[in-house]
């Protein structure tokens, strides 16, 4: 994957195309600042030293944005208020996530430190839905666009046509909501927000990455994989399910995956979300531990 530059705004591929654990980067030439630096080590430690870099940007606060933040110490960081507190805390970042039970908590607390660098911070200043900041060479506009987190932001450069869309990165997967204060009616919100505004450009943090012609049904698919999750769950339902039923169809993933720390712990609390929905809308019931489809 290769790098590309639109004007000042520069897109950083991430590692095996942008994958999880990886994603890709931003950086806004002349301004020094760069968005989510998780993409590859050694390319930003090289934009540094030949270009500069005086500001980092964080989308949201999840561990695959960043991972190679240890590399910035030094420098101001921003991010929305609602997403910075699990960054100041391991434990609090754990929370953030639902992991409740203890082993899964011990082998997440190595994998951050050791694998994705985490150190707490605290944020220099916070960034803020509809705040238009004027950079050195362009100005970009900060878009709440909450659900994948309750913080998660958006970057449009209006000027330039240019859309960072973060982690709605409209990938064949779909979104991810499996936060404690994740939402999928946010999410369908954010997404059909973004799709709205009229970008020329479309960058995303992971995978296809760089989008220069617009998008069409790829938005329409992002948001139907969580009809087809959803669809495919009220079936398993048909018959009373306990949560470790319904997480052993592997209705996120397909197919069980290692490690399963992480892979269950991400089924569980999709599912989870899907249950509370459906409990609210009338269509599932608990009777003691199982679930069923009235």
């Amino acid at each position: 994957m290769e790098e590309k530059h639109f004007g000042p705004v520069w897109f950083i591929p991430g590692e095996n195309s942008g994958k999880y654990p990886f994603c890709h980067s931003i950086y806004i030439e002349r301004a020094d600042v760069l968005i989510d630096p998780a993409s590859d080590r050694k390319r930003l430690t090289q934009i540094r030293e030949n270009h500069g870099i005086g500001a980092v940007w964080l989308s949201h606060w999840h561990e695959d944005h960043l991972m190679h933040l240890d590399l910035f110490d030094d420098l101001p960081l921003s991010i929305s208020k609602t997403d910075a507190p699990p960054l100041s805390d391991l434990e609090l970042f754990l929370d953030s996530y639902g992991m409740d039970e203890e082993d899964e908590r011990q082998h997440w607390r190595v994998i951050l430190r050791e694998n994705f660098h985490f150190r707490p911070r605290k944020p220099s200043s916070f960034l803020h839905d509809g705040e238009i900041i004027q950079l050195d060479g362009t100005k970009v506009e900060v878009i709440s666009t909450p659900g994948h987190t309750p913080g998660h932001l958006s970057f449009w450069f209006q000027e330039l046509g240019i859309i960072f869309l973060g982690d709605y990165d409209l990938t064949r997967f779909g979104p991810w909501y499996g936060d404690v204060d994740s939402s999928i009616e946010e999410t369908i919100w954010s997404v059909k927000r973004l799709r709205d505004i009229p970008a020329k450009v479309w960058l995303t943090a992971h995978e296809t990455g760089v989008f220069e012609e617009p998008p069409g049904d790829l938005w329409d698919q992002y948001l139907g994989v969580i009809d087809e999750r959803e669809t495919k769950l009220l079936e398993l339902l048909e018959k009373p399910q306990t949560l470790e039923d319904i997480v052993g169809a592997w209705i996120i993933y397909g197919r069980p995956r290692e490690p399963k720390a992480f892979f269950e712990f991400g089924e569980r609390a999709h599912m989870k979300k899907h249950l509370e929905r459906l409990i609210n809308q009338g269509i599932v019931t608990k009777d003691g531990d199982r679930y069923r489809r009235l």
